[in-house]
């Protein structure tokens, strides 16, 4: 991004980039559309066409969108966004400006004063089955474990931690938690917290709460959706 390229431009260009190159358009706009919580309705209001259009364009019952559509069905989106305080804008503008891509990275945020860490899971419902050695955290960083885990390298993998390792590992697309716990254990220092989303207790891996007391970091599972995930998160302060 250059210095004159605002965080709206530099995303608005990835996303009509990803749709424009997409072997499937219409599953990328849907993608994107449902990303920002819009509905088709909201959509094609903001656009002054019918809802039939966009579900036509998202099934690919119509022939892929130019890019004069495509410019304005992106910046409907952020528009949308921003009328609502503008979320999931400043959300991406986090994670592109820590260098990394929406789809290993969903959400990185720094606090402006430490959060107690109960309240912390209190605040996304999550269930900590080990406590650490840290009761706070001043930020979080949501993690897609599948793709951190395929494409980070190690001096990567440390950058999550953005300013400080005083902060949750949120890692979402979770199965059992090995990936995940196995990657803490060649990470030094480790964050004060990790929460496996999307598994409970029972689903998680015998071996991780073992793993989280070696090196001291409190452990939970959380089973809300992803966007009620990060809007939780977004409440905090």
């Amino acid at each position: 991004m250059t210095d004159e390229e605002s965080p709206r431009a530099d995303l608005a260009r990835r996303i009509a980039g990803e749709i424009t190159l997409s072997d499937d358009p219409g599953a990328t706009i849907r993608k994107w559309r449902t990303d920002f919580d819009v509905s088709q309705t909201e959509l094609a209001t903001e656009l002054d066409v019918s809802s039939s259009v966009i579900s036509d364009y998202e099934s690919g019952r119509r022939a892929s969108p130019g890019i004069g559509l495509v410019e304005r069905l992106v910046s409907a989106l952020l528009d949308i966004d921003e009328r609502r305080g503008g979320a999931r804008l400043r959300q991406y503008a986090r994670v592109i400006s820590a260098g990394f891509e929406s789809d290993v990275v969903t959400d990185l945020r720094e606090y402006p004063a430490a959060v107690r860490l109960d309240r912390f899971y209190d605040a996304i419902g999550a269930d900590e089955l080990v406590g650490g050695d840290r009761d706070t955290v001043t930020g979080h960083t949501v993690i897609n474990s599948v793709a951190a885990i395929k494409r980070l390298s190690g001096e990567e993998f440390y950058r999550l931690y953005g300013n400080s390792t005083n902060r949750a590992l949120v890692f979402s697309e979770v199965t059992r938690g090995e990936s995940p716990l196995v990657a803490m254990r060649v990470v030094n220092p480790t964050p004060s917290a990790v929460v496996l989303h999307g598994i409970d207790r029972e689903d998680l891996w015998d071996h991780a709460p073992a793993l989280a007391r070696v090196d001291d970091f409190s452990l939970a599972v959380c089973e809300s959706g992803s966007d009620a995930l990060l809007d939780s998160l977004g409440d905090l302060p």
